[in-house]
């Protein structure tokens, strides 16, 4: 069963309409119901159209959010060969909110390491819902460390709403695991693409986007802040996310325009969530290109242009 999103409840009663009408048509072959029910299937794709033609922010927001949207298991499991998990802090726990390993992206030796939400309830409890704590990201720059020592490009896929704000993860020092792995990121000498396939939040998702290259799909999107969060703090209101997600500039293409995103990944009318295999293929073919546009950047040239993109958007930061 089709999970639809707030705006899409129109779009829900055309399918609803036509499936019924096959349904009906299965039960008693005798009626002919094809004609009426391609009819509202014409209409359904117009309105599909229609409305992802023109997402706000805060649209965009939720369909990152959809539940049914490819995963990094997903990507993982279609792009990676031979990907081996390889787990724990080696200090505290392994945090099953971050994955990562070793694998081969079209036959060349990688290091890849991403968020991981879960599918459904049970998985969603085990992955934290993509909340990583102190550990994850200990793990994630053990991994980043491996990769540089043995020349590895890395591929980070990030989706999280942010890093787990728990008491327990505080006191484990959450804050300073995040700011070592971001420090990582800017440190190895090698190529470090990051992609972004549905949420960015805040420092847990910088922790793995501090990157050569970053990439995002089409209705992602990438903030300091949720926009409910920015609407608590700023306007003690959390139902004014509508006006915080405008002011945010969150999405691919406010920041593709500001710099901060180097490629916007085009979606399937309608999302990622109807559209899996073409959309991971998107993901995929723009991975390629990225890594093939660093493949021959030397370590020490790959670190200080990595500096010079980020101390660039600064100063665009602060002419703003």
């Amino acid at each position: 069963m089709r999970n639809y999103l707030e705006f899409e409840k129109g779009l829900a009663e055309i399918e609803g309409k036509a499936e019924e009408l096959r349904a009906m048509a299965r039960q008693n072959p005798e009626m002919d119901v094809e004609d009426e029910a391609a009819a509202l299937d014409t209409k359904a794709d117009a309105l599909l159209a229609e409305l992802y033609g023109e997402l706000t922010p805060w649209r965009k927001c939720q369909v990152a959010r959809h539940p049914d949207r490819p995963h990094c298991k997903d990507y993982i499991e279609a792009l990676f060969q031979e990907y081996t998990p390889l787990a724990g802090d080696r200090n505290f726990a392994d945090d099953h909110a971050i994955m990562g390993g070793l694998a081969r992206f079209n036959d060349r030796p990688v290091v890849v390491i991403g968020h991981e939400k879960g599918h459904d309830t049970n998985t969603r409890i085990e992955r934290n819902f993509g909340m990583a704590r102190p550990e994850g990201y200990r793990k994630a720059t053990r991994l980043m460390d491996l990769a540089d020592r043995f020349k590895l490009p890395v591929i980070t896929i990030v989706d999280t709403q942010g890093a787990y704000p728990g008491k327990g993860a505080e006191e484990r020092g959450q804050s300073e695991a995040i700011a070592r792995a971001t420090e990582k990121c800017l440190q190895i000498g090698v190529p470090l693409i990051a992609v972004i396939i549905g949420e960015g939040g805040s420092g847990g998702a910088v922790a793995f986007a501090a990157a050569d290259k970053l990439a995002m799909l089409e209705h992602s999107v990438y903030s300091v802040i949720s926009p409910e969060g920015c609407a608590a703090i700023l306007w003690k209101d959390s139902e004014k996310m509508r006006e915080a997600a405008e002011a945010l500039r969150l999405t691919a293409q406010d920041l593709e325009k500001l710099s901060v995103a180097d490629l916007v990944i085009p979606e399937p009318v309608g999302g990622a969530h109807r559209g899996r295999a073409d959309t991971i293929e998107a993901v995929g073919n723009a991975i390629e290109g990225l890594l093939e546009g660093l493949a021959d950047e030397d370590g020490a040239d790959l670190i200080a242009a990595r500096r010079k993109r980020f101390l660039d958007l600064g100063r665009s930061a602060i002419m703003l």
